[in-house]
């Protein structure tokens, strides 16, 4: 049975949830700037990635942008695909092996919405929790094309794959990078991961998170 497609992607018609996520940024792009694409952004995530090849260093897909800040100088650094797992489970096993999820990313409080300036914070913390919980299912295709962190000046070389962390033991080389980023947000990671305790564990695909399967990179 062929999957509901939107202007030829798959996936269903975007929902009145993630409607209404848009309507902030849909007024300042409308308003102010004539970029069609970029209308149907919907969130501001924020977490760390790590290279699938050295780890030391619609409702149905989402297209993301990936930054190397949040500030308005910001590089474009690299893209990422995320689709539901139906959509994942049609893909080859082999291509599957690229993608990875996003469980410890959601449930430690790694993966952030920053909060918009005169938003009670409440409200949003709300507005983060219901996002999570359907992001905390979905799978993720990471590509960077600019490695801004080994200080390359334009984008240069191959687009490498990159990977989410799986678990806490992962994340030495980013724990300085991420409680610099929480305190940047005025984040509270420990609350977040509190606040997500009751979402639902996914079922993770086996083919899923494939480099953290290999023994020489359990940990980082």
């Amino acid at each position: 049975m062929a999957l509901p497609s939107t202007h030829g992607a798959a996936g269903e018609p975007v929902s009145t949830k993630n409607q209404l996520l848009e309507r902030p940024f849909r007024f300042h792009l409308i308003h102010h700037v004539v970029l069609r694409p970029l209308k149907g952004i919907c969130a501001h995530l924020n977490a760390f990635h790590v290279y699938a090849s050295d780890p030391t260093a619609a409702e149905d897909v989402r297209q993301c942008l990936i930054y190397d800040s949040h500030e308005p100088t910001a590089r474009l650094i690299g893209i990422e695909y995320m689709v539901t797992p139906r959509l994942y489970a049609t893909l080859p096993p082999e291509e599957r092996k690229l993608w990875h999820s996003h469980k410890y990313e959601v449930k430690s409080g790694m993966l952030v919405m920053p909060a918009p300036q005169l938003v009670p914070d409440a409200a949003w913390e709300i507005a983060e929790t219901k996002e999570m919980e359907q992001v905390i299912g979905l799978y993720g295709k990471t590509y960077h094309l600019w490695q801004t962190d080994r200080g390359d000046t334009v984008p240069m070389g191959e687009p490498q794959l990159m990977m989410s962390f799986t678990s806490s033991n992962q994340c030495g080389a980013v724990k300085n990078q991420w409680a610099e980023r929480d305190s940047r947000f005025g984040v509270d990671g420990q609350r977040k991961a509190d606040k997500r305790a009751d979402i639902p564990d996914p079922s993770i695909h086996e083919d899923a998170d494939s480099m953290w399967q290999k023994p020489e990179v359990a940990t980082v």
